[in-house]
């Protein structure tokens, strides 16, 4: 049985044009990769998270304080994801990765949401394939792969089809963690995990349903971008 780690961002849970057909999709879907798969969950903080700590930093709040509201944004986001997955971890959601990696002897699917400030959920869902020998590390966010430049904000960009983690870590700036709510693809603290742990890493767009299908059970890249080692 594989196991999966896939680090969701909150946008796409629960933005402002969310699609309930696609929250039912994308249950019924990790619910039946359970027959052959192990899978994790670490789900990001989203709009909700980034609100709070703009605010927060507006009115002087510090670094530490701001991840913590970031932090509880995530658990509850994974909360509520919990709430439309069978099999899945309803009754707790782990602050640990050890307490996530134990829960996963009683259900199949384990979602949980940040730890300790200074780790963004994309650096716990790395921290969660190295430490269960993840076959597969899917960050699944809000565009389709990594590019050169922000395709949000930038009309010249390129994409990356595959990616060095060397080249992927000078465009985000190094290894060292920035600040709260930080919105980079990927950011420095997770792509020295996978650098160090050799981890099969792929950038998708999260709500490309057969993209993450045919990833993870033919391991197979339709659209998104891999991160090469």
């Amino acid at each position: 049985m594989e196991t999966i780690v896939i680090s969701i961002g909150g946008s796409i849970i629960t933005s402002e044009d969310i699609d309930p057909l696609f929250l039912k999709k994308l249950s019924k879907l990790l619910v039946d990769l359970t027959r052959e798969h192990r899978i994790f969950l670490v789900v990001g903080g989203g709009n909700i998270a980034r609100k709070y700590i703009e605010l927060g930093r507006k009115i002087g709040l510090d670094e530490k304080n701001l991840d913590k509201i970031g932090i509880a944004s995530t658990r509850f986001n994974a909360q509520f994801l919990t709430m439309i997955l069978d099999k899945s971890n309803k009754d707790e959601i782990p602050e640990k990765i050890d307490d996530a990696i134990e829960l996963s002897k009683k259900h199949d699917i384990i979602v949980m949401g940040g730890t300790t400030p200074g780790h963004s959920t994309d650096m716990v869902g790395a921290e969660l394939a190295e430490k269960t020998k993840a076959d597969l590390f899917i960050i699944a966010t809000n565009v389709d792969g990594i590019y050169d430049k922000d395709p949000r904000h930038y009309k010249n960009v390129k994409k990356f089809k595959e990616i060095k983690i060397d080249d992927l870590i000078k465009i985000v700036g190094g290894t060292d963690w920035k600040k709260a709510g930080s919105n980079v693809i990927v950011d420095g603290p997770a792509c020295e995990i996978i650098r160090r742990s050799k981890i099969k890493t792929y950038v998708i767009n999260g709500k490309n349903i057969d993209a993450l299908e045919t990833l993870i059970r033919e391991h197979k890249l339709i659209d998104g971008t891999e991160i090469k080692i």
